[in-house]
């Protein structure tokens, strides 16, 4: 049987393993959140020996070279040496700005970072507390607003990232790991389509950054919103988005609540074939706006979307 070390341990494990369990296992308490490649939560590098790695274009070549892996993609088939990811060592710090509540259950982060970071609205990263919790979260803040990077958290439920977040107050310390494109995007070349946005709950922080972004750039097409939450208290932005779309004639925000959601979706249809969809939220959320596009007609290849897991 193969044998695996980290740090200053060393023990066997069964050939083919999952390298983030067999690291789990043994008390290491690698984060991870999505276990598909996705959230990029438990990167380790590799010192000496090399896994079996089912996704390898999860990552940039550039960080494959430096000898990173995504632990839940990997399989151990012969002796390997790795370190897991230090934030200390391996994070960016960032002092927390700003620290409060758009809703009950929507807390706000906004970090100022070290050092400037370069990003698109849409990405999201892993963030870091100082105890080693970490969770993946998407920005909601627009490159080139100011340096702070702004974070939507969704706190409805116990976690150990969300209740260590509950916490926390201006001028406490995170780490920043790694930094993710995601499904989601703004492209240039979308100005003339339409651009159909649909969130459900805390998925609405990447799609409010990319909103943004596509009005920041002069979209010329119709832009329409949705955003579904739990309750009328929930729709966090509702203000923000009602300043946006009184500014900008071809932008349409629509609030709904689960009991509106099965008319609201019985009643979509497409303006034109050439609609752009980004979709994000909950897997249930994301698979009922999925399928309903499909079936009004939207080409597949036209739909972008973000799964947001639970794992607080």
């Amino acid at each position: 049987m193969p044998e695996l070390t980290a740090g200053q341990r060393c023990w066997t494990v069964a050939s083919g393993s999952n390298l983030l369990d067999a690291l789990n296992e043994a008390g290491l308490a690698v984060p991870y959140s999505c276990r598909s490649g996705s959230c990029h939560a438990c990167l380790v590098r590799c010192l000496l020996g090399e896994p079996l790695d089912i996704n390898p274009t999860a990552l940039t070549e550039q960080k494959r070279e430096q000898g990173w892996r995504l632990a839940c993609q990997c399989k151990v088939e012969s002796d390997l040496t790795v370190a897991v990811f230090d934030p200390r060592q391996d994070g960016v710090p960032a002092q927390v700005i700003e620290c409060d509540w758009l809703s009950r259950q929507v807390l706000r982060l906004r970090l100022l970072p070290e050092r400037p970071l370069r990003y698109q609205a849409g990405q999201h990263m892993v963030l870091w507390t100082e105890s080693g919790v970490a969770r993946p979260y998407s920005l909601a803040s627009l490159p080139g607003e100011d340096r702070l990077l702004e974070f939507h958290l969704d706190c409805r439920h116990p976690g150990a990232f969300s209740d260590a977040a509950r916490l926390l107050q201006p001028g406490d310390c995170l780490r920043l790991g790694e930094l993710r494109g995601g499904a989601l995007h703004y492209d240039p070349d979308w100005q003339t389509r339409p651009l159909w946005l649909l969130a459900a709950g805390t998925g609405l922080a990447p799609l409010w950054g990319i909103l943004r972004e596509a009005l920041r750039q002069e979209h010329q097409g119709p832009i329409r919103l949705v955003h579904l939450a739990s309750d009328g208290g929930e729709h966090y932005l509702s203000g923000p988005l009602a300043e946006l779309a009184a500014g900008h004639p071809q932008l349409q925000v629509e609030l709904l609540g689960p009991a509106q959601l099965p008319a609201a979706l019985q009643a979509m249809r497409l303006l034109s074939r050439q609609t752009l969809a980004l979709v994000c939220g909950s897997p249930g959320s994301v698979e009922s706006f999925s399928r309903r596009l499909f079936l009004a007609g939207l080409p597949r290849n036209q739909l972008f979307a973000d799964v947001f897991v639970g794992r607080g």
